[in-house]
């Protein structure tokens, strides 16, 4: 039986990717400090295959045997990481140096979680792994766009220098079951919202796309990179782009919410436009997405709505 350590285990894509691996009969080593997962999230484990440390993975000491590593630690969405900046910070360059460690003393696959706002406000559209991206160094974003830049430089270092057998997942906007209700992105904020009958508040004048892509398809492009020899950069992530006004009203309409849309100024550097070019991932992981957004809204306001009537 494989090992696989996964940081930030109670984390939205954490513990998806917790429960898929402990599914396909893998042993689990999770490690979080709860600064933003929830021990919720991990509420499905039934199994001695999964083995949780609680602690900061910038500061443990990591001496044991493992065959992978998904270094998935790190606050995701804004209001979490401009409150946690050097929290932030830290996890993707201290904590990616620690986990680069124990792979190298281990001689084990790593993935590193890297992020579509690495491109930030974009100038190519659709975005591919070779554009350099757009992104403003000292702005309010810094420290999740430019610490995930670093750790990519990071990781992909280890690989030149040591020979570890690094790779790099860049996610688009995952979303489903595990999100925090208040996480501060646009489908949890939407649901929540019309799940309460509230206004729908969309940033800008709601023609600013996204693509989004449910977790279930995620996981599956993460795992797949895992069990692959790839060591660079690799978008995962859905190809169906949506303006923000079309999201909020498919999910008025799912909801049946007599919620009203307004609109509220956008935040700095908030990029306009987000969609991935998923051919390398088709060519090089055989991955696509399958679930199309009305089925993972569906399937995500049934995980929404249990979780605000608890």
């Amino acid at each position: 039986m494989k090992t696989v350590l996964i940081t930030g285990v109670a984390g939205f894509i954490g513990s998806n990717l917790c429960r898929r691996l402990l599914n396909d009969g893998y042993k689990v080593i999770g490690v979080d400090n709860f600064s933003t997962g929830s021990i919720d999230n991990l509420s499905f484990i039934k199994d001695d295959n999964f083995v949780l440390l609680e602690g900061d993975i910038c500061e443990m000491e990591l001496d044991f045997k493992v065959d992978y590593v998904l270094h998935f630690a790190s606050p995701a969405s804004p209001p979490e990481y401009k409150r946690l900046a050097i929290e932030t910070v830290n996890v993707n360059s201290i904590g990616a140096l620690n986990t680069l460690e124990l792979a190298k003393r281990n001689n084990a696959r790593i993935i590193v979680a890297s992020t579509s706002e690495i491109y930030g406000d974009p100038l190519e559209h659709p975005q591919k792994e070779t554009y350099y991206g757009n992104t403003n160094t000292v702005g309010e974003r810094s420290v999740y766009d430019e610490s995930k830049r670093f750790m990519e430089t990071l990781a992909i270092t280890y690989y030149n220098t040591f020979g570890v057998n690094t790779g790099i997942v860049r996610l688009f906007n995952s979303y489903g079951r595990n999100m925090k209700i208040d996480d501060g992105r646009a489908i949890p904020n939407f649901f929540s919202q019309a799940i309460k009958n509230e206004d729908i508040t969309i940033s800008g004048d709601g023609t600013y796309t996204r693509s989004f892509c449910y977790v279930d398809d995620t996981v599956d492009g993460i795992i797949k990179l895992m069990l692959s020899d790839y060591h660079y950069p690799i978008n995962i992530g859905n190809e169906y782009e949506c303006t923000l006004n079309n999201l909020a009203d498919e999910i008025i309409l799912i909801t049946g919410s007599k919620s009203k849309k307004i609109f509220i100024p956008l935040t700095q550097d908030d990029p306009k436009k987000r969609k991935p070019d998923i051919s390398l991932a088709m060519e090089v992981l055989g991955w696509f997405p399958k679930t199309s957004r009305f089925e993972g809204l569906n399937k995500s306001y049934q995980y929404f709505k249990e979780k605000i009537n608890k």
